[in-house]
């Protein structure tokens, strides 16, 4: 370890490794913008609705999700703008489905462990 101008000890060799797997500022921007997307609550319990129905329509979303059809819209379009949501058209009815690369892991661990942690209370440690 060296002593440099931080007042404490530093480890060069670790300090370097973390440098060398952390993400390009580029690619944490884009990160950071797809998890403000999805931190909207229309927008994720849509993700969700999609996640379990695998396809919906614009108005059954709104009904699934008791919001307006234009809320449903405009969700579903900012979600298709940022890739995560595709649509495919059957006669005049467009049916809405999660993107086929939509990752599992992000779906395992934000709709359903995230959720999970969200029902523990803050002096009870997660299961």
């Amino acid at each position: 370890m060296a002593v440099t101008d931080h007042e404490h000890p530093i480890d060069p060799e670790r300090v370097a490794h973390a440098r060398s797997r952390i993400p390009s500022a580029d690619d944490v921007a884009r990160l950071t913008g797809l998890l403000s997307m999805m931190a909207d609550p229309v927008r994720l319990r849509l993700i969700y609705a999609l996640d379990v129905a695998e396809e919906l329509c614009v108005g059954d979303l709104a009904l699934a999700l008791d919001v307006s059809e234009d809320s449903a819209s405009y969700a579903l379009r900012l979600l298709r703008s940022a890739g995560l949501v595709t649509t495919r058209k059957q006669g005049r009815v467009v049916y809405n489905q999660l993107a086929h690369n939509f990752p599992q892991p992000l779906k395992d661990t934000c709709l359903r462990q995230l959720v999970t942690l969200t029902h523990t209370t803050d002096n009870e440690p997660p299961a």
